[in-house]
């Protein structure tokens, strides 16, 4: 099976209205570039986002929100976006804000074929309303469903051509965890290379996972807080 298409355009031609997309990244770490900005070309509409945050202002996952093309997200942080503050304020999208563990677990899970697992996390609070709560060796466990999507979007540092990857660093977060939790799994990479470059003992996520991949065009790189001391001589 050839799994490598040319571009980001390509590996999401058959994202529909209304489709769950898992999007990796943490802040603007990780996040796959060419894959979102391509959506946004799309104009694909009525989105149901699962991500770790929706981007800042007019970068990243930010660019979907300006566009209007999210109507549902879940993630851990609202983050440094004030578009995204402003639209739930005014209810024009549901957000949910899930314990940043839990949600990790929930994407896990889904991946896993785990329905649901329990948690004492979030209980007596508002993150349990509504929610079935069990007892455990005399403690209480609030249960949480697993997450699925339709596609999820993941960025790597290295890929091969039967789409096994590679995350560096920080930019692994929770690109192989949404490689597993979704039907079709696209990869975009900075770089990519022939089966058997890369080292089998350093694969993150196997190829199984991966429906497609390419190699992204551009990458910003930006850094969402820069934060700088002065050094003393």
């Amino acid at each position: 099976m050839n799994k490598v298409v040319a571009n980001a355009d390509e590996a999401i031609r058959d994202v529909f209205d209304g489709a769950t997309i898992m999007i990796g990244g943490f802040g603007l770490c990780g996040m796959p570039e060419n894959l979102i900005r391509a959506l946004v070309r799309k104009g694909t509409k009525n989105l149901r986002t699962i991500s770790n945050n929706v981007g800042v202002d007019g970068v990243g996952n930010g660019l979907l929100l300006a566009a209007g093309q999210i109507v549902h997200h879940i993630g851990t942080y609202v983050g440094e976006n004030r578009l995204l503050e402003e639209m739930v304020l005014k209810g024009t999208i549901r957000l949910d804000l899930v314990p940043q563990g839990t949600f990790s677990e929930r994407i896990r899970a889904g991946g896993a074929g785990i329905p649901a697992f329990y948690t004492p996390t979030g209980v007596g609070t508002i993150v349990a309303d509504g929610k079935e709560t069990r007892e455990f060796d005399g403690r209480t466990y609030v249960m949480e469903r697993g997450l699925k999507a339709d596609f999820a979007f993941v960025k790597a540092w290295k890929g091969d051509r039967e789409g096994n990857l590679i995350y560096r660093k920080t930019a692994r977060n929770f690109n192989p965890m949404m490689a597993t939790a979704a039907k079709i799994t696209i990869a975009e990479v900075e770089h990519l290379v022939e089966v058997g470059e890369l080292d089998g003992d350093a694969i993150h996520t196997p190829s199984i996972y991966v429906k497609r991949i390419f190699q992204g065009e551009l990458y910003e790189r930006r850094i969402e807080r820069r934060t700088v001391r002065k050094v003393s001589r």
